[in-house]
């Protein structure tokens, strides 16, 4: 408990200073990594600071850690297993029972949304309909190229996770990231009790204050043979989760063939363009059981004025 509390107070003193000359955030050293071998002074690594300040700190700082099993098991993955995730477009009338699931599976500020929900349009002759953004675990992330410490890392299972305790708030995975799929982390959990919690990179709780945090499909209760939280709160069943091993996709109460879905459904990658080949499909809105508009009924005022601002075009 006493290594824990000393790794929080390190990051926060951190997060708080970024901003501060060179010499005093290479004299933190705050960062926690597994290596090796130790780094010889004077080798550098680039941070970006809260502030967007470009910053180079000590190697020879960065502290040793062992690495917990349960967090070898976590960088791991879960053997034999690739998950995918399947959206139906046709389906979502913005519920956004996936956003506040989620927000309470991790225990996340109102305003913090690993899901998004944005309204979209492909071209001015269509209409809008709504559309579910978690983040895509791509195969070939991005993220994970970027990360100095190891902190955001790909998994066997095709998940992409970040490691809080090691994750220094550099943000690079945020910059590097073409869907603005993170979050930054800027207050501390909403449950105090969190603290009590044993950390793993699977539940993403307890978070902390200075780091990064994103959905990160609950592989924790993959594990447990469950499926996340946004899949069984969406109550239209718009998202599908599975195994592409095994070429099965559930919403909790409909399966489907993985690849027969896509295939016949025409299931398309967002943007992908970019090559970042992610592990979320999506079906095209068509033959859609809502009107774009059902989707305002139950939103705020606030809510409301910002879809009917920001709606997106595709083309």
């Amino acid at each position: 408990m006493e290594n824990k509390e000393k790794k929080q107070s390190r990051r926060k003193f951190f997060f708080k200073t970024a901003t501060a000359a060179l010499g005093t955030i290479g004299a933190v050293g705050i960062v926690t990594q597994s290596c090796k071998e130790p780094v010889e002074e004077g080798e550098t690594v680039s941070l970006l600071s809260p502030d967007g300040t470009l910053v180079e700190v000590d190697k020879a700082n960065i502290s040793m850690a062992k690495m917990p099993a349960q967090v070898k098991e976590a960088r791991a993955g879960i053997p034999n297993k690739k998950f995918v995730m399947v959206i139906d477009l046709a389906r979502c009338r913005n519920a956004r029972k996936c956003v506040t699931n989620c927000q309470k599976m991790h225990d996340l500020e109102p305003g913090d949304e690993w899901i998004k929900v944005f309204l979209m349009q492909d071209s001015n002759d269509t209409a809008p309909y709504w559309f579910p953004k978690p983040c895509f675990h791509c195969n070939q992330p991005p993220c994970v190229k970027v990360c100095p410490v190891g902190a955001t890392y790909k998994r066997t299972d095709g998940l992409v996770l970040v490691d809080n305790e090691r994750c220094i708030g550099c943000k690079f995975c945020m910059t590097a990231c073409p869907y603005s799929s993170r979050v930054f982390q800027w207050k501390d959990p909403v449950h105090e009790s969190q603290a009590d919690h044993d950390y793993s990179p699977e539940t993403s709780v307890p978070h902390q204050v200075g780091t990064v945090g994103k959905c990160d499909f609950c592989p924790d209760m993959a594990r447990m043979g469950k499926l996340p939280t946004c899949v069984t709160g969406c109550p239209n069943g718009v998202i599908f989760f599975g195994d592409k091993n095994e070429d099965i996709v559930t919403n909790g109460t409909e399966s489907f063939r993985f690849s027969e879905l896509v295939y016949e459904r025409a299931g398309y990658h967002f943007m992908a363009e970019l090559g970042t080949e992610p592990n979320v499909y999506y079906l095209p809105p068509v033959d859609r059981l809502f009107d774009y508009e059902t989707g305002f009924k139950t939103l705020t005022s606030e809510q409301k004025e910002f879809y009917e601002k920001s709606i997106v075009k595709k083309h």
